[in-house]
């Protein structure tokens, strides 16, 4: 099942380098990575590392290998500066002791200006980079992608407030394609483990690395599992294991192709995303010179704004649609495959992260989801 190693074990080996070239040990070109709660060492092979500004700085360079083909960052140059400071006071909390730093081509938070790293990126780095910083000091530690700001072109980071380039994402040590069989197959284990240690008759199916932060954020009583791109063959998974509502939670970019009968959602199998939108469209009877002009745009995203920006109403009641056509297909999907009284219930957030759609399957749950 294992396809290689997420991007923060290539940042946090790049890190590793950086700092010991900085206090005088010699280079490796592999580092071995501590995982937290996991006794395991995995070795990461290291480009190079080298001091810089008169000595006062090192640059530790890595490139990702992730295992696998489809993956975005697959290849990705990392570069990882390492500066010392005299720390004026010792602290309780461990990351105090590392400052990290969104050079060039990582993303950023819209708002907030802050970098745009999981949780598990800073915990695996704080693992392996606490024991190597001399006593007394904090660390710089600036994150540089050379291509990250273009790659990020070609993600929906932006539809999301994230700019300049590319997260930091990663929730595991082990990257899985999302297109691939072995995703299907640990998605189930997944959901066969909850219902072995946990009483529950509902449960959460988030598409993408957002979905996923999105509920984990709202923290809502029923169990959480990022389906991939395989999100048909496990709600029929689902009933089979006599699961009683599924609620699909995500963003309207890849919903949206379950509205047309698309159940593996991954692009270079199927898209249609416009034509399905047109088809809803003039479905709702939205007037025909709009209809052309939704024909014409690029994403899901745009199509939105242009209709939002002909009326906020009209727009509300197509996406809405949009998520009742999502319940209705998904249920049609699993009764293919097996007889079933199983709910499917569609929950859609914006480009804000703000939940706004929902289906008639939802209304018993989109109160929890938007906090009241």
């Amino acid at each position: 099942m294992k396809k290689g190693f997420s991007l923060p074990l290539w940042l946090t080996g790049a890190a590793m380098s950086a700092i010991k070239k900085l206090i005088g040990l010699p280079f490796k070109d592999y580092e071995l990575i501590k995982i937290p709660k996991d006794n395991n060492l995995i070795k990461i092979k290291v480009h190079s590392s080298a001091l810089i500004n008169g000595g006062s700085h090192s640059l530790g360079i890595s490139f990702v290998d992730s295992g696998l083909d489809l993956d975005l960052t697959q290849n990705l140059e990392i570069w990882t500066i390492a500066s010392l400071e005299k720390a004026h006071k010792a602290s309780n909390k461990p990351l105090d002791r590392i400052n990290i730093i969104p050079g060039q081509g990582v993303g950023i938070d819209q708002k907030t200006f802050k970098i745009c790293i999981s949780n598990f990126a800073k915990e695996v780095l704080a693992e392996n980079l606490l024991d190597i910083i001399p006593e007394g000091y904090k660390l710089h530690l600036e994150i540089i992608f050379p291509n990250g700001k273009f790659l990020a072109e070609r993600t929906s980071n932006k539809s999301f407030g994230i700019v300049e380039g590319l997260s930091i994402i990663g929730t595991s040590a082990e990257t899985f394609s999302s297109a691939s069989p072995d995703q299907l197959k640990n998605a189930k284990a997944q959901l066969k483990q909850i219902i072995a240690n946990e009483f529950c008759d509902t449960i959460i199916f988030v598409i993408g690395e957002n979905g996923l932060h999105l509920a984990k954020s709202l923290n809502t009583k029923f169990p959480i599992i990022k389906v991939g791109n395989w999100i048909g063959p496990l709600i029929v998974d689902a009933a089979l294991q006599n699961i009683k509502t599924v609620i699909l939670f995500g963003y309207h970019g890849k919903l949206v192709k379950l509205a047309g009968g698309i159940f593996h959602t991954h692009n270079h199998l199927a898209d249609a995303r416009i034509e399905i939108l047109v088809y809803l469209a003039v479905e709702s009877e939205v007037p025909i010179e709009i209809i052309k002009k939704l024909s014409q745009a690029k994403t899901v995203e745009d199509a939105l704004l242009l209709l939002e920006s002909f009326s906020f109403s009209m727009a509300d009641k197509l996406w809405n649609k949009l998520s009742d056509t999502v319940e209705k297909r998904s249920i049609e999907y699993v009764n293919r495959y097996t007889t079933t009284d199983m709910k499917v219930a569609a929950i859609i957030f914006d480009r804000k992260r703000i939940i706004r759609w929902s289906g008639n399957n939802s209304k018993d749950y989109i109160s929890a989801f938007k906090g009241f």
